[in-house]
């Protein structure tokens, strides 16, 4: 019986592109994500030189009208936090959270896009987009987990709460809404930016 060739896999498109020597990383990175890319190669020249020519995203693509964009501001890490929501139609704040104390800006950004899966679902608006520029925030989303190694103070108790909250909430509820990188290098600042940079 003839061993199965080693296969390797390119992953252009998905939570953290690259090359994998095994299908199930692989696939992990890219089920459930939008628009995700893989590719199979029997040797690793061949994936290396594939993932070196990444096809290129078209820089005249149309900046997204319909759906929501999230995003966090922290001074500090950890520090002042507080995220929001816009309806990228019509650039209305669709919610506000915080400040809140001794917080970092990948819990924002993890609060930010459960908060809006949260409304969305609430309205029935299970098929609009959400944007964020945060692929770690998107990861802990999809993974129904919050890796921050922050440590819990007196001082930053309710982001713990929220943050648990957050967690049951998507471990009971399906979360359909499309997630969806906002690409800035193509379309500038997200349009829920505190504008703080």
């Amino acid at each position: 019986m003839t061993k199965p060739k080693k296969k390797f896999y390119v992953v252009w498109e998905g939570r953290n592109p690259g090359i994998y020597d095994n299908w199930p990383e692989a696939s992990r990175q890219v089920t459930g994500y939008p628009a995700g890319r893989v590719r199979a190669f029997s040797s690793l020249a061949d994936a290396e030189a594939a993932y070196q020519n990444i096809p290129k995203r078209d820089p005249n693509a149309p900046v997204p009208r319909e759906g929501v964009a999230v995003d966090a501001a922290c001074s500090g890490n950890p520090g002042l936090m507080e995220y929001r929501g816009v309806n990228l139609a019509t650039g209305e704040q669709l919610f506000h959270q915080g400040p809140f104390d001794d917080a970092t800006n990948n819990i924002g950004e993890f609060l930010a896009i459960v908060h809006a899966l949260a409304l969305l679902g609430k309205q029935g608006k299970t098929d609009v987009p959400i944007y964020s520029d945060s692929r770690n925030a998107m990861n802990w989303v999809w993974d129904k987990q919050c890796r921050t190694k922050m440590e819990r103070t007196p001082r930053n108790g309710e982001v713990f709460r929220l943050i648990e909250r957050a967690l049951t909430w998507l471990r009971d509820n399906p979360a359909p809404n499309p997630l969806r990188k906002w690409e800035t290098d193509l379309w500038g600042e997200i349009p829920a930016d505190f504008g703080r940079k």
